[in-house]
Parts: C-alpha cells; structure tokens; sequence
C-alpha cells in the first residue's frame, strides 16, 4: 500500500530569478565578511528547508502587500523571501534584505 506522501508527490519547479540569484549572492558574501562557516551552512540549510515547504506548499505563506501575485515567506529576521507561483513554477523573486529601504524591494 502506498505511502500518503506517494499520493500527494509535487509537480512544481523552483526558479531562481537573476534579482533573486543575485540577492543571495549578497547575502553569502557579507556572511562570507563578518559571520562564521557554520552561520553560513546554517542559512543554507535554513533556505532549504523553507524551499522545500513551499515546493510542497506554495500557498503556505501569505500574498505581500505589494502584489496578489506573489507570496512573501520571512526566512529570518533580515531576510525575506518573494516567490510567485504558477501551474508548474515557483519562482523566487527575491530574497529581500528587511534592513534595506522598501522602496528597493523590486518584485517584477
């Protein structure tokens, strides 16, 4: 007999955006300048996990008050992620510095 989890298997893809790719690439090298290996893994594994709720779940996190269109997940306290989803798709959008001004916030 199948497993419930068998039954439920999801079809979406994750897709980094080039603002959202770049945004992490921010993000690992000012950890990379003033935090430890370990508090890097650590937020790898935190981003991970929180990509894998919303592959199994894309209606897991609220609609941002920005956009209808897209989702708005707090991955810490400085960060938070923006993601847009279609049939088969999730796309990150980007991965927000909270500490930044929200008039940078580009959700396109």
């Amino acid at each position: 007999m199948k497993q419930p989890e068998e039954y439920m298997k999801n079809t979406y893809k994750i897709i980094w955006t080039d603002e959202a790719y770049k945004n992490l690439q921010h993000i690992v090298s000012y950890l990379e300048k003033f935090w430890t290996s370990s508090e890097i893994r650590k937020f790898a594994k935190l981003l991970d996990k929180q990509l894998i709720l919303i592959k199994k779940n894309p209606a897991l996190y609220p609609y941002s008050n920005k956009s209808r269109q897209i989702r708005k997940s707090v991955l810490t306290k400085q960060t938070t992620l923006y993601y847009k989803v279609n049939d088969t798709e999730i796309y990150l959008v980007s991965l927000f510095d909270t500490r930044q001004s929200p008039e940078k916030l580009k959700l396109d």
